[in-house]
């Protein structure tokens, strides 16, 4: 949609969805009143911003990028101190956003996959392009009302291809990383002469598979030096369901968690799925598969008859249908306090 203009005026703010960028931007439910369209609006604070170059590579990068799968930039200007970027409205939030809001334990595996196929596709294009991401996490793909999953967080990002020439391995090491620190592969935080390469991506995407299955990513609530620790002596995630949580001689869970609920000990995901996590999550990099590989898992070939992934995401109701019914009340911003009542602040929208 490149029709949206520059002049932030023709965009009502109707509320706030949430923050990004370590709390420097904001993102909002806004509608562009020339075309009548619902928008996410992201407001970089610049004045809180010490590094602009990290704005200008995201904005830049994420014009370059053409992919289904790649939440697009529809325009971006500046107004005042600050920088206003629009994009589409992703209707059911972040993937993170479903976990915290509905599905606590864990989405259902042909959901899981559904998403799963998307973030494969848009890395494939990313690292084809030459780039790895270094932040695949569930906070960082974004559900459209139609059931697209796209990626975005681009802001960690860096090239592999380095004055004309492809790099087996980079040094590079993100400024910023204490949000994706469970997400990283190992050789990304050992920071030694080995380096690292697009395999840390897949890494991330075997975390990902978890966190999604399980409800939450694993290292979660334990503390940096020791998720370091676990990862560099090989400890590897697993999906928990009835094949790889510990029973007693009675049946009784004995994984000393008492979290655990009676719907995880019971249920039971596929040999793919646990399959294609493991291949994810090894520890050297080079037997993991590239994205392209991944996608020609005979995963995949389970959804051909699936339902479609706005089906098997209920009962959450995309932000989109919340507010169809009353479009000229939108409009009004005294119906602000209406939006708020439908916890659209709840969102993580980190992107």
């Amino acid at each position: 949609m490149s029709n949206l203009d520059i002049n932030l005026n023709d965009y009502k703010i109707i509320s706030t969805l949430g923050q990004c960028f370590e709390g420097k931007a904001i993102v909002s439910l806004a509608k562009h009143v020339p075309t009548n369209t619902m928008v996410a609006v992201k407001k970089f604070i610049m004045d809180m911003i010490k590094d602009n170059a990290l704005v200008d590579f995201e904005i830049i990068l994420m014009r370059q990028l053409l992919h289904p799968n790649i939440l697009p930039y529809f325009t971006s200007f500046v107004n005042g101190p600050n920088v206003y970027v629009v994009s589409p409205l992703m209707a059911y939030g972040s993937c993170q956003d479903l976990l915290n809001q509905h599905f606590n334990e864990g989405l259902c595996e042909q959901a899981i996959v559904i998403i799963l196929r998307d973030l494969l596709d848009a890395l494939n294009y990313i690292h084809k392009k030459g780039y790895i991401h270094r932040a695949i996490r569930a906070s960082h793909v974004l559900v459209s009302s139609t059931g697209k999953a796209c990626l975005t967080g681009f802001r960690y990002a860096c090239p592999i291809v380095c004055n004309g020439k492809w790099q087996k391995t980079i040094h590079s090491f993100p400024s910023s990383t204490k949000a994706n620190l469970n997400w990283l592969s190992p050789e990304l935080l050992e920071q030694n002469l080995l380096g690292y390469n697009e395999k840390s991506d897949i890494y991330s995407v075997g975390m990902v598979i978890c966190e999604l299955a399980n409800g939450s990513e694993p290292f979660a609530g334990m503390s940096s030096t020791l998720m370091l620790t676990e990862k560099v002596r090989g400890c590897t995630p697993q999906l928990l369901d009835y094949t790889t949580v510990p029973r007693d001689i009675n049946g009784d869970c004995s994984g000393g968690d008492g979290d655990i609920s009676l719907k995880i000990i019971n249920r039971r995901f596929s040999d793919n799925i646990h399959e294609m996590a493991a291949q994810c999550l090894n520890r050297e990099p080079f037997y993991r598969p590239s994205a392209e590989q991944l996608l020609k898992h005979s995963l995949f070939k389970t959804i051909k008859n699936s339902l479609p992934l706005t089906d098997l995401l209920k009962p959450a109701i995309p932000l989109s249908d919340r507010v169809a019914f009353n479009k000229e009340d939108i409009e009004n911003l005294d119906t602000f306090n209406y939006f708020a009542n439908l916890q659209i602040n709840t969102c993580e929208w980190d992107f």
